[in-house]
């Protein structure tokens, strides 16, 4: 029996702000300088919906060697100058918000409060979340984990079997499998539909259809 639907756990990257593919190109540049040349499609496959952390270990496996300290000061402030400039809400995301209005929301990233202050500022979005926004630097696990959306779950007072996620990213939609929860893979960025079915997940490519996708089940 499927038990109602009490909370919906947004991701913040390429689900609520149109950020993947600015980031994606900002790795391709900064991955080249280091000498490892990805297609978009190979940085999907890898490193989206990932910790920046992750990336850093998988990168010094690859080069066999340790960043530099300031590698991940130095990235960051390259993806803060081209969101500054290039970020929009992914389409469809606010009238899907507020026909949503009425059912309880957070969001739950890999990435950093920080990271997500600024993307959900720059959009507009941030009030639709304030006090419900976490991060995956609060746990020990990230995606494909559980860690996160379970700590999101609890913190909210949801049991998991009670809570669908929004994801777009095949680690999101793991992760989200593996904290017990229904999925709903948004197809409509990067990651191809494929990489996102699975059990307990619906693929979808229009943000403006997810209120009622929510609302069938």
């Amino acid at each position: 029996m499927i038990k109602p639907i009490e909370l919906v756990i947004f991701d913040c990257d390429g689900v609520l702000v149109d950020s993947e593919r600015i980031a994606v190109r900002v790795d391709a540049m900064v991955l080249a300088q280091l000498g490892w040349e990805l297609t978009e499609s190979e940085i999907v496959d890898r490193f989206v919906g990932r910790t920046t952390a992750s990336m850093k270990q998988d990168i010094e496996a690859r080069l066999g060697r340790g960043l530099p300290p300031t590698w991940e000061e130095e990235t960051e402030n390259l993806y803060r100058e081209a969101l500054l400039t290039d970020l929009k809400p992914v389409d469809g995301i606010a009238d899907a918000l507020d026909a949503l209005a009425r059912l309880p929301t957070c969001v739950a990233s890999s990435g950093s409060h920080s990271k997500m202050r600024l993307t959900l500022g720059i959009t507009g979005l941030f009030s639709h979340f304030e006090g419900r926004i976490f991060s995956a630097t609060e746990v020990e696990r990230g995606k494909p984990a559980p860690d996160l959306f379970l700590h999101a779950a609890q913190r909210m007072g949801v049991a998991p079997d009670r809570c669908v996620v929004v994801e777009d990213s095949q680690y999101g939609v793991r992760a989200a499998r593996a904290a017990g929860m229904r999925a709903f893979g948004y197809s409509g960025g990067l990651t191809p539909g494929q990489w996102l079915e699975g059990p307990d997940t619906v693929v979808f490519d229009d943000m403006r259809a997810l209120p009622a996708l929510l609302a069938e089940g």
